[in-house]
């Protein structure tokens, strides 16, 4: 046995490769992400090893070969840390800890390190450390030397001789426990809130993709929000809720943490009131990284994580981001109607997705983007003259406070108005007093129905 260095930020990396060859694409892109992955963790890359993993070795997961070569190669960069690309079992991880005296983290242990460090609010911040404390449950079998010890035995010291592998498994069930009832507190909290956004009628969008796709850099550019955006994986964690005033009316548009391939399911379960809000949307904006040569593979990594968080059903409008990183390419709506290379939602038949092209870097295209928001949620603008009554005051007043009235005039019978207003704000205001007034620039048929 060994105690576990403290240490660990220069790391050597171990891409499980098919067929023993490196070239095949798939594994060439892995291997980048996981490169990505490592130094958005804070780590420095030592050196990058291939394995053949074809029939994974049970108890190391690497031949024997191999880990000898891991081993040399660790010697000679000085490396103190190993990443491996894929999932080991908590006996493959000790074994290897063992054989390689250094500290070794697989995939999952990776992304939930980054996600610690990313996490800003207290929501998010009990999530990670729930979501950690599951994945070390299951990797507490004496990596420690000093689980091993034994309490009680000696005058003053007996207990109730459990090991300390015991009581760290308590404590930690415990803990586990502790987090489980105060996540339940704060959903409960944010599931009231949701409920009052709910009653304000306000249509909900959320930003979904695969991460480092724009997200972020695109809410800000619609919101004029300063929510972080950096170029690296996972650059945002808590989601982030604004309100969007667009031609037509308002919306509710939410920033959520990008997906990933092999997200790990500890982090799913754990975040699944953060991704409520994609779950709960009318209308996913699934931003994708146009430039990306993978991406037709990152968008269907994004909607099996959808389809795992009961999401799948919701409809989506593309949003291909990053054209300023493609030469001659222009912003741009391709109307569902049209031949869109074949790109289909699952389970619909072959029915095409609308796309919109964009920069939400430079700002180009989002004009399209609006547009084809509003049309997708029926938002529409109303124009035209009004007279109200003496008594609708509080409703001239509503008026003016949304910024619709674009001329008054005195009349025996009240005020007469010239609106240019959203369709869904004149709709609120029907039940105010006065408000009959207002039914004369909406559409006939919604008249006739309110009539019926």
């Amino acid at each position: 046995m060994f105690e576990r260095s403290r240490k660990g930020e220069h790391a050597l990396l171990i891409q499980p490769v098919r067929g023993g060859s490196a070239a095949v694409a798939g594994d060439e892109d892995a291997a980048e992400e996981f490169t990505e992955l490592a130094r958005s963790a804070g780590a420095t890359i030592a050196a990058l090893v291939t394995a053949r993993t074809d029939k994974p070795s049970p108890s190391t997961f690497i031949g024997s070969g191999k880990l000898e070569e891991v081993k040399a190669a660790a010697d000679a960069t000085g490396a103190d840390l190993i990443l491996v690309n894929h999932s080991l079992t908590p006996g493959q991880e000790r074994n290897l800890e063992k054989a390689l005296e250094r500290r070794v983290l697989d995939r999952t242990g990776l992304i939930l390190d980054i996600f610690a460090q990313r996490a800003r609010s207290h929501e998010g911040k009990l999530q990670v450390e729930l979501a950690q404390l599951r994945h070390m449950a299951t990797r507490l079998v004496r990596g420690w030397t000093h689980l091993e010890r034994q309490r009680g035995g000696s005058i003053g010291l007996r207990g109730p001789g459990e090991t300390q592998l015991e009581t760290d498994r308590r404590l930690l069930q415990k803990r586990v426990d502790q987090l489980q009832k105060r996540l339940e507190k704060v959903e409960v909290q944010h599931t009231q809130m949701r409920r009052a956004r709910v009653r304000s009628e306000l249509p909900r969008v959320a930003l979904v993709g695969y991460t480092n796709a724009g997200k972020s850099t695109l809410f800000n550019a619609i919101t004029g929000a300063e929510a972080y955006a950096a170029d690296q994986l996972f650059a945002t964690l808590d989601p982030t809720v604004r309100r969007v005033n667009l031609a037509g009316g308002s919306v509710v548009l939410a920033d959520t943490v990008g997906f990933v391939r092999d997200l790990p399911h500890e982090l799913v379960a754990a975040f699944r009131s953060t991704l409520s809000e994609a779950r709960e949307a009318d209308l996913l904006l699934h931003v994708v990284d146009a430039a990306d040569p993978l991406r037709e593979e990152r968008m269907a990594q994004v909607d099996l994580v959808l389809n795992e968080i009961d999401a799948g059903d919701i409809p989506q409008l593309l949003v291909f981001n990053k054209i300023d990183r493609i030469e001659g390419a222009q912003p741009r709506h391709d109307a569902p109607e049209g031949d869109l290379d074949g790109d289909t939602v699952p389970g619909t038949l072959g029915l095409a997705r609308e796309r919109v092209w964009i920069s939400a870097r430079d700002g180009v295209g989002l004009d399209l983007l609006q547009e084809a928001l509003a049309q997708r949620l029926g938002l529409q603008r109303i124009r035209g003259e009004v007279l109200l009554p003496p008594t609708a005051g509080r409703l001239r007043a509503r008026l003016f406070d949304l910024d619709a009235v674009r001329g008054e005039e005195p009349d025996e019978a009240g005020w007469r108005l010239t609106l240019d207003m959203a369709r869904t704000d004149a709709e609120k205001l029907l039940s105010q007093p006065g408000g009959d007034a207002l039914r004369v620039l909406l559409p006939a048929v919604e008249v006739e129905h309110w009539e019926a």
